[in-house]
C-alpha cells in the first residue's frame, strides 16, 4: 500500500512538472505554423512559440529556464522546436549566452563543420557568414560528420531589413514522404549511406557558404594535429599544393531517433548537392551514395521541393531565441537584405 501510494505521488509530481507554468510562459502563434492533426503528430503545433506571461513580471528568461527545464525539455521533445519571443531580458550576445548556459547542456566544439563562423562571446558564434544574397539549403547541423550537436540555439541580435527567415522542417515527416514517393532511393540510402567531399583552402573564404578553411575546420595550424582530428572523425585527408581535400563517409543518411522511436532524414544531402559550390567545389561531386555512385538529380530536387512545402519559415524579430532539437528538425536560411545578425550556439 505504501509503495503504491509513493508511485502514485511520483506519477502526480511528474504530471505537475510537465504542466505549463502559466506564471512564466504563454503559448503564442505564428502565421506560418504547421498544425498536425493525424497520426503520431496529432495535436502538434510546429514550432512551439512561447512569450512571457502577464505574470512574468521582472523575471529573467534564464531564471525561468532554470526553474522549468524539465517542462521545456518535454515541449522540445514533443514539437522539436521552441521559439522564445518578447523576453526583454535577452537583447545582446551576452544575454543569449546566459540563456544557453541556463539549459545546462555541454558545448560542442565546431570541429568538422563547413560554415565560416566567428566566436562572439562565451559559447556564442556568428551563424553562417556567407553573403546575404545566398540561401543556405536545408540540413541537420553537422550531419556530415559523426559527432554533431543535439541542440542548436539561434538568437536574433539584429532583425533583417527584408527576408532572412530561417525555415525549419520536421525530419521524420521528410523521411516518411520520401519513403512513400521514392522507396528504392531511400532503401539505397539506408544501405549505402552518403559520401561527402569538400575542398578547403587554408584560410576562411567569406564569399562561400562552405568557406571554412582547414585551419578553422580543425582548430589548428598544425597539419599533423589536423590529421589526428580528422582521423577521430573518420575523415580522410588529401593535401594539395594550395589546400586540402576532405572525404567523409560513408556515413548514415537515415537515422533512428531512439527517444521518439521513428526514422529521421538525418543528412546534408540537399545542402551539399545544391549549395556546396564555390571556386574549389562542384556540388554534384560534393555528395554521392556511400559506394561513390552519383545521386539522381531529379530526386534531389524533388526532395528540396518537399522540404520547402513542409517547412515553416520563421521570421526573425530582435530578441528572438530559437531552440532546435537537431535530431528532429532540419533548418535553412533565406537570402536577405542587410542588416541582419543572427547568432548561434551548438550543444550536446
Amino acid at each position: 500500500m505504501t509503495v503504491l501510494l509513493k508511485d502514485q505521488l511520483e506519477s502526480l509530481m511528474g504530471l505537475l512538472e510537465l504542466t505549463m507554468p502559466e506564471n512564466l510562459f504563454v503559448e503564442s502563434e505564428l502565421l506560418q505554423q504547421k498544425k498536425y492533426n493525424a497520426g503520431d503528430e496529432a495535436g502538434i503545433v510546429f514550432p512551439t512559440v512561447l512569450i512571457p506571461s502577464p505574470k512574468f513580471g521582472d523575471r529573467n528568461l534564464k531564471e525561468a529556464i532554470r526553474d522549468q527545464k524539465p517542462w521545456l525539455e518535454s515541449v522540445l521533445h514533443k514539437t522539436g522546436a521552441i521559439l522564445f519571443r518578447g523576453f526583454s531580458s535577452v537583447s545582446s550576445a551576452s544575454d543569449f549566452n546566459d540563456v544557453v548556459e541556463a539549459f545546462g547542456y555541454d558545448e560542442l566544439p565546431y570541429v568538422g563543420g563547413a560554415a565560416p563562423r566567428t566566436n562572439v562571446v562565451g559559447r556564442v558564434f556568428t551563424s553562417n557568414e556567407s553573403p546575404p544574397d545566398q540561401k543556405i539549403p536545408f540540413h541537420h547541423e553537422m550531419a556530415q560528420v559523426p559527432k554533431f550537436p543535439l541542440k542548436v540555439f539561434f538568437f536574433c541580435e539584429v532583425e533583417p531589413k527584408i527576408g532572412g527567415e530561417t525555415p525549419i522542417v520536421l525530419s521524420h515527416v521528410i523521411y516518411d514522404k520520401m519513403k512513400q514517393k521514392y522507396p528504392e532511393f531511400v532503401d539505397r540510402l539506408e544501405e549505402h549511406g552518403l559520401l561527402y567531399t569538400r575542398v578547403l583552402g587554408e584560410d576562411d573564404d567569406p564569399s562561400s557558404p562552405i568557406g571554412r578553411g582547414w585551419v578553422s575546420t580543425f582548430l589548428t595550424k598544425d597539419k599533423a594535429i589536423a590529421a589526428e582530428r580528422a582521423a577521430k572523425l573518420g575523415m580522410k585527408l588529401e593535401w594539395t599544393n594550395d589546400g586540402l581535400k576532405t572525404v567523409m563517409g560513408p556515413i548514415p543518411a537515415i537515422k533512428f531517433d531512439e527517444t521518439r522511436k521513428r526514422k529521421i532524414w538525418f543528412n546534408s544531402m540537399v545542402a551539399a548537392y545544391t549549395g556546396w559550390e564555390d571556386a574549389r567545389n562542384d556540388p554534384v561531386k560534393a555528395v554521392t551514395f556511400g559506394d561513390g555512385t552519383p545521386l539522381p538529380a531529379n530526386v534531389i530536387h524533388d526532395c528540396l521541393k518537399i522540404l520547402e512545402e513542409e517547412s515553416v519559415a520563421v521570421p526573425w524579430q530582435k530578441g528572438d531565441v530559437l531552440l532546435l532539437d537537431n535530431l528532429a528538425v532540419l533548418h535553412a536560411r533565406r537570402p536577405f537584405e542587410p542588416p541582419r545578425r543572427v547568432l548561434a550556439s551548438l550543444c550536446t
